[in-house]
């Protein structure tokens, strides 16, 4: 296996300016914050343009005070998204918003990649519409990066809640979108793929599950990746895998869990470092340590879900990210954006569809119970 750079935003693909659509409205910390990222990320990436969507009259002072306003065309749109507004809203009255005008910036072939801090649930609602499936995709994933031993220091893991249900197709869409992702984000050449289970053996779990294992272990030569098998809960954050395959249910409790997990284990340090004196003078010897640790763990440097499936490509920034985060999102959309990401990632779908297709016409399907009871 190849292992991707220590950074998760270094960059790959071949050099050429690339344009990003990035909704400047979106995130809970207003424009002030996004723009703040897109300084950072601009001084990184001085021939990288910018389209930004928002209202004119916010914007534009905000470009002059970073000085960037060369790199960066403001696109005038008067509403916004916001959190609270429900998917079905916004795709009857969401015309005039900055996310819309983000979307149909891409749509229209003017950018190659959006970026939004936005609500997420209207985002994949916009996208779906106005960029559509990819052909042969029956419903697209969220992929996200999750903290782990593995040189690069994170794993692939989709779907992250796009979707709570997933057949044996759609799964093993998802394992050849996850590693098209891993070798044109994360720079691993030859992605090793793992299906979250409940056990590592093979007469365990759902009878859609157990296809899934079958074809996807078919599809890994003509797909250019690694297939492990089945893996487990703790296998996530290993160096056993570089792409975490699940349903968007199990994916969204597995994420939430690891969140609330990092958030405790946090709160415990600190009232443990605060307790006495003596506690805070061993925080005090291990600052530099604790720096390195959070540096590896903060969720900031590897802020962006990507919506996979889908003939364009979205990155979603968490919706509370500061200017570090955002700066992140757009490295990483900028990187996908290079390698020319969304054809590569049609390829595969191409190469899942046809396999989906075999595997049918050889009758490979979901056992029954009474045929998986006879079985064990």
């Amino acid at each position: 296996m190849t292992t991707a750079p220590s950074d998760p935003v270094a960059a790959v693909g071949v050099a050429s300016q690339v344009v990003l659509s990035v909704d400047a409205m979106g995130g809970d910390k207003g424009p002030a914050t996004v723009v703040a990222g897109l300084a950072r990320f601009l001084a990184d990436e001085p021939t990288a343009r910018v389209i930004l969507h928002g209202p004119e009259d916010q914007l534009t002072p905000m470009l002059a005070k970073r000085r960037i306003a060369g790199q960066v065309t403001v696109r005038h749109a008067k509403d916004i998204v916001a959190m609270k507004d429900k998917p079905s809203h916004v795709l009857r009255h969401g015309k005039d918003t900055s996310m819309w005008s983000a979307i149909e910036a891409v749509r229209n072939a003017e950018a190659s990649v959006c970026i939004s801090c936005g609500n997420t649930g209207a985002l994949m609602a916009i996208s779906m519409l106005r960029l559509r499936k990819a052909d042969g995709v029956n419903r697209p994933a969220i992929a996200c990066l999750w903290p782990s031993r593995n040189p690069a220091g994170f794993n692939i893991m989709l779907d992250a809640g796009a979707d709570i249900r997933a057949d044996q197709d759609d799964l093993l869409t998802y394992a050849l979108m996850g590693a098209s992702y891993a070798r044109n984000g994360m720079g691993i050449v030859r992605p090793r793929v793992g299906l979250l289970n409940v056990g590592v053996e093979e007469h365990k779990g759902r009878a859609e599950l157990k296809v899934a294992h079958e074809l996807i272990g078919r599809a890994a030569p003509k797909g250019d990746f690694d297939y492990v098998g089945f893996v487990e809960g703790g296998d996530l954050p290993s160096a056993r895998v570089d792409v975490i395959v699940t349903d968007g249910f199990t994916g969204n409790v597995a994420l939430k869990t690891g969140e609330g997990t990092a958030n405790l284990i946090s709160e415990l340090l600190k009232q443990a470092f605060n307790n006495s004196i003596l506690s805070k003078f061993a925080a005090l010897l291990a600052m530099t340590s604790l720096g390195r640790l959070r540096k590896r763990i903060d969720p900031r440097r590897v802020n962006g879900g990507v919506f996979l499936g889908l003939n364009k490509t979205v990155v979603k920034s968490h919706g509370g990210a500061d200017a570090t985060g955002v700066a992140a999102a757009l490295h990483l959309a900028y990187r996908l954006g290079k390698s020319g990401f969304s054809d590569k990632l049609a390829a595969r779908v191409a190469t899942a569809v046809a396999l989906a297709q075999d595997a049918h016409q050889e009758g490979v399907r979901p056992k029954t119970d009474a045929e998986d009871e006879q079985e064990q």
